[in-house]
């Protein structure tokens, strides 16, 4: 048997500070450290003398850059090399300066101020137009001193992750007139997101998010207005196009959405004599689906650019246009109708103190003689498919 541990000779219990111990079991309980000679206690602090002449070197350095942030950018620490001059300036300054348009003078801010509180505009309005001609004083400036606009190795936060690119945002204006173009001037989703390259959900969450500020606003609640402005100077902006300007489109706004109809392993002969187009793709996975023309979120680009292809007259395809969508508001607003008609007519809603239950009367039968009828109950959880049961034709046995 190996040999048993000795047992302590000074108690365990001694340990605690809070019962009295004699001097001799104190010293006894004392951990002994290690400790360092002379000649390693000199050798740290010339280390630590050597870290932190660097850091102030780098402070007054290549550091200076960042104290004092380029305006309109993102000023990424990879966006400068080790010397604090910025990457994508050295060619333009090889090359020489780009010529600078020639622009208006800005108003001294003091003098708007004034001639707005005396035209009577309210304060709100005026803290917008003051953030507006702010945003325009630092776009100008950027355009002044020649600084190029930033590319996708500047936008890398990290230096240690190439792989990772800050995406952009919507500016606080883009915002605003989001806002504006829906909840004020009543467009439609659609129009707004088509209008300005932004996806319908990213649209519909700047409203609901826009509508709860301005509601804390009236509320007179304390808004994280520095905190807001300071993260976005950080980021990529997406900006407003101003007059006579091109828009800038912010994301891809007319992605296809997967169809559950379409995850499945299918094996269709098609014959070589004939042209397979998207109509027959949509077929073939199901009856009832709809090709990828009539399924992105915005159709009504697509006929766009085929009227363009056709070589219609800029004039006629607005008109054709305004009439398209006209045609599509009025088709959306009568199914939405008829939807909460049905809901009305087939279901009883019961209210709670949080939430309202709603009832409907369903039946066993409705789910087919197969068991996988769209309008059977449960069709909405999922039901698998069958293209890879054992057992099952996976191969075509004739050609149409």
């Amino acid at each position: 048997m190996p040999p048993r541990i000795q047992s302590p000779s000074v108690p365990v219990c001694q340990c605690f500070r809070t019962r009295p111990c004699p001097s001799a079991d104190a010293a006894a309980l004392r951990r002994s450290f290690h400790v360092s000679s002379p000649d390693s206690q000199r050798h740290l602090a010339r280390r630590t003398t050597m870290l932190r002449r660097n850091m102030w070197a780098w402070f007054n350095g290549p550091g200076k850059a960042f104290r004092e942030p380029l305006a309109g950018s993102t000023n990424y620490l990879t966006a400068y090399d080790k010397t604090g001059n910025l990457r994508r300036a050295k060619g333009q300054v090889r090359d020489g300066p780009r010529p600078v348009r020639q622009e208006k003078p800005i108003r001294d801010e003091d003098e708007v101020l004034q001639q707005e509180e005396e035209d009577g505009i309210d304060e709100a309005e005026r803290a917008e137009r003051a953030q507006v001609r702010a945003t325009e004083r630092q776009e100008r400036a950027a355009r002044e001193s020649g600084t190029p606009k930033e590319r996708a190795s500047d936008l890398q936060p990290y230096p240690l992750n190439p792989n990772f690119k800050s995406q952009p945002v919507l500016s606080e204006e883009l915002r605003e007139k989001v806002y504006e173009q829906i909840v004020i001037n009543k467009m439609d989703l659609q129009s707004v997101s088509a209008a300005w390259g932004i996806d319908m959900r990213r649209v519909a969450a700047v409203v609901r998010l826009k509508t709860i500020e301005k509601q804390w606003e009236e509320e007179g609640r304390r808004l994280a207005k520095p905190y807001s402005k300071a993260v976005l100077e950080m980021l990529p902006r997406t900006p407003v196009a101003r007059k006579g300007e091109k828009v800038t489109p912010h994301e891809s706004i007319n992605d296809l959405p997967v169809h559950p109809a379409t995850r499945q392993q299918l094996f269709y002969p098609a014959s070589e004599s004939r042209a397979f187009t998207r109509e027959d793709a949509a077929k073939a996975f199901s009856p009832t689906l709809l090709p990828a023309d009539k399924r992105i979120p915005h159709t009504q680009l697509l006929q766009l650019e085929k009227w363009s292809v056709e070589g219609v007259p800029r004039e006629e395809r607005i008109s054709r246009f305004v009439e398209l969508e006209r045609g599509q508001s009025a088709e959306k607003a009568e199914k939405e109708r008829k939807k909460a008609a049905w809901e009305e007519r087939t279901q009883r809603i019961v209210a709670g103190r949080r939430w309202d239950f709603k009832f409907q009367d369903v039946s066993v039968e409705s789910v087919g003689r197969d068991g996988r009828s769209p309008t059977g109950v449960g069709y909405r959880y999922g039901i698998p498919h069958t293209d890879r049961k054992s057992g099952e034709v996976k191969i075509p046995t004739s050609v149409e």
